[in-house]
């Protein structure tokens, strides 16, 4: 049960072949508790409707049994392999749209600001991610495999700056994680911006 003061956060690692999905509750002293934590997974064998169509009934059903307050989902930056972003950006689709579907509000953020505002270090590698995010969970292992770990922390990331702990909601100062994931925020803005002036 979350109380009507906390934030239910479900954050998704989106992937064709594993979907990370990470529940935690977010109190408004900012301390969390897990929920729930899996990985939809898709065959890869089957062909893209299908495999998309299994990603979708699984996270219907988190959705369901779970009821969240909101979606914080990666954001897809292109990569080399351009079967595997195509892949993630699909899948990250169907997120945002079940969101939709339900009602619910979501959003996205990039693994920059994701590992900042966990660990308060953009450039934080995933085993500190995962070190982090079983911490401040209180959990006795580090959370498995690292496409959950990374769901867990997109909610927490999303919580701790939209919700009802964050500075912006109680007019308090920003933590150091916070202030660690504006600095990301406003460094992945400036690249972009001038990747656009380049293109342009």
């Amino acid at each position: 049960m979350t109380s009507r003061t906390s934030l239910r956060v479900l954050g998704i690692d989106p992937g064709l072949t594993r979907c990370g999905v990470g529940i935690v509750d977010v109190a408004p002293d900012r301390s969390a508790r897990l929920v729930h934590v899996g990985v939809v997974r898709s065959a890869t064998d089957l062909p893209i409707e299908r495999r998309l169509a299994a990603i979708a009934a699984g996270l219907r059903e988190v959705i369901a049994a779970h009821s969240p307050h909101v979606v914080a989902v990666e954001r897809v930056f292109a990569q080399d392999n351009l079967h595997t972003v195509m892949g993630t950006a699909q899948a990250s689709g169907i997120a945002l749209l079940l969101a939709a579907e339900h009602g619910l509000p979501a959003a996205t953020h990039t693994p920059s600001e994701v590992k900042a505002a966990v660990t308060g270090y953009g450039s934080a590698d995933k085993r500190q991610v995962q070190t982090m995010v079983a911490r401040v969970l209180r959990l006795d292992e580090l959370p498995q495999p690292a496409d959950a770990a990374d769901a867990l922390a997109l909610a927490l990331c999303h919580a701790w700056r939209s919700g009802p702990g964050s500075a912006a909601a109680t007019g308090g100062a920003l933590t150091p994680a916070q202030k660690a994931w504006r600095d990301a925020e406003q460094r992945t803005t400036r690249v972009a911006r001038t990747k656009m002036r380049t293109r342009t």
